[in-house]
């Protein structure tokens, strides 16, 4: 039974292709804001999720947690920019783990431990390099199918392993729906109160700003942290935690090269030439999917869901969760949790 509300809601499509307003579980966790800000965060999320183990895929040497029984269905979790797996997921993998579920938690490229394998090899962050990095890491585990579930270049990721890989997803938690980039229409203006929120992307495609990067990380992330989720009372020790990922080698040169070719600034990686040429075609996503948007987002203010509803062709779920910016695993765990759970009797 699920009680009927105007705001806050979900937007459903089921098999039958209807649409209604529910209050889920994901609604109803999400309800009740709480602040994360004990000193002891860091060192509890580290030991919750287990020590670093890595994966060798043909570019690179990733590093993940795994927590769960081995044998449980597989999901991965994807951190976005520039907040940590670590923090995001603290709350996330061990709930899921409890219910039975095995948890992945990959440091992105560029990101932590992870490691390009050879000097040589082009430090892209394009999308199709991420995505195509889902898929590596589940081969080199052995993982044929999985359910996927990330926000920002995480859930970016996981929207494009999904939908050109739809064979080896069970199904699709992303933040901010439909997130693979129209590289067709990168140079097209958006609202001036949507491009204020991305002053980043503008500022790495300055010399300024790639100096600007390399001289404070930190302080430029703690800028976005504070911009993207504004309600979020993060503690200095979470902040820290997610600090030591920024030491990476490759973190400048990824980061820089992300928004860079998400503007059409920058060339991409010719090994990704083909998955980029599908991404230009706006591919469908036909996997049980639900999406969420963060209530107190201050990047991508929340929607209904409809803008990009069509690009979801299979069972699809819209929420908004209450309480929540643009990291919303970390900031609201129970309406992240929640929603993998429901996408998995989805499918």
């Amino acid at each position: 039974m699920c009680e009927e509300l105007a705001r806050p809601g979900a937007v459903g499509r089921g098999n039958d292709m209807s649409s209604d307003v529910r209050f889920s579980r994901a609604g109803r966790a999400a309800a009740a804001p709480g602040v994360k800000a004990a000193d002891g965060a860091a060192a509890r999320a580290a030991h919750e999720l287990g020590p670093v183990l890595r994966a060798r895929t043909d570019v690179l040497d990733i590093a993940y947690h795994a927590v769960g029984p081995a044998g449980g269905t597989p999901v991965i979790l994807l951190h976005g920019w520039p907040f940590s797996p670590v923090g995001s997921y603290a709350e996330v993998a061990p709930a899921l783990a409890r219910r039975g579920y095995r948890c992945y938690v990959p440091y992105l490229r560029g990101h932590g431990r992870t490691r390009f394998r050879r000097g040589g090899t082009f430090r892209s962050g394009q999308q199709a390099a991420l995505g195509a990095d889902v898929i590596a890491f589940m081969d080199a585990l052995g993982v044929s199918q999985a359910l996927f579930g990330g926000y920002d270049w995480g859930g970016r990721a996981a929207c494009v392993a999904a939908a050109l890989w739809p064979e080896r997803c069970a199904g699709l938690v992303t933040v901010n729906g439909y997130l693979i980039q129209n590289l067709a229409t990168a140079r097209e203006p958006l609202a001036p109160a949507r491009e204020e929120g991305a002053w980043y992307f503008f500022y790495f495609l300055t010399e300024r700003g790639h100096r600007g990067l390399r001289r404070d990380r930190e302080g430029l992330a703690r800028v976005v942290w504070r911009r993207n989720s504004p309600a979020w009372r993060f503690s200095e020790a979470e902040f820290a935690e997610a600090a030591t990922l920024w030491g990476n080698p490759d973190y400048v040169d990824v980061v820089l090269h992300s928004y860079r070719h998400r503007l059409a600034a920058a060339p991409g990686d010719p090994a990704y030439a083909g998955r980029e040429r599908q991404l230009l075609d706006q591919p469908e996503i036909t996997v049980p999917t639900v999406t969420l948007d963060g209530q107190d987002d201050g990047i991508s203010p929340p929607t209904d869901g409809s803008r990009y509803a069509a690009h979801f062709t299979g069972p699809w779920t819209h929420y908004v969760v209450p309480g929540a910016g643009h990291n919303l695993p970390q900031e609201q765990p129970d309406a992240f949790t929640d929603a993998i759970l429901e996408v998995a009797a989805m499918g």
